[in-house]
């Protein structure tokens, strides 16, 4: 005698020889309704989307798995001041005291006196403080004194005189 598993299910084993038989409502049918796809499918990642084509054949086909094309600079240049960069300063009387407190330009008028050869970049920077020296001078009225004074010097002419002339 032939062993047979035990089972709960209730009902007929095997196929109806019934032509007209349909199976009930209640089960779900894969052919009656399609299934609800959740999330992406599978290998996305290896299958480049296709573009459509349309009326122009200069397109390059893009991947979209790849990111940002702009070159990256892989050495810093050196960057120079823009005018947006620049210092701005509320009044000339401030901005004439940040220059002179400029201690790189101090350090190369020092040079510029003692006579030592400037760089042409640091003597560009000297000729332009400079500049704008003598125009926060002119536009607060500031008059620099020049060698020239000295030449007015009352007490110059003092040398000049001979006391032997003032003798009785």
């Amino acid at each position: 005698m032939a062993r047979s598993k035990k089972s709960r299910k209730v009902g007929l084993i095997g196929v109806r020889k019934d032509p007209d038989f349909k199976p009930s409502e209640n089960r779900k049918s894969d052919s009656s309704r399609p299934k609800k796809h959740k999330g992406k499918p599978a290998g996305s990642r290896h299958n480049v989307e296709q573009k459509k084509v349309s009326g122009q054949k200069s397109v390059v086909n893009k991947d979209p798995r790849h990111g940002s094309k702009k070159p990256i600079q892989l050495v810093k240049a050196a960057v120079a001041p823009t005018p947006a960069q620049k210092k701005k300063y509320a009044t000339p009387a401030q901005e004439l005291a940040a220059l002179e407190a400029d201690q790189r330009l101090s350090d190369l008028l020092d040079k510029l006196d003692d006579d030592k050869p400037l760089t042409r970049e640091q003597q560009a920077y000297v000729d332009e403080k400079m500049a704008r020296h003598r125009i926060l001078c002119d536009l607060l009225g500031i008059v620099e004194e020049d060698d020239e004074d000295d030449e007015m010097d009352p007490f110059d002419d003092l040398d000049a005189i001979n006391i032997d002339d003032f003798k009785h």
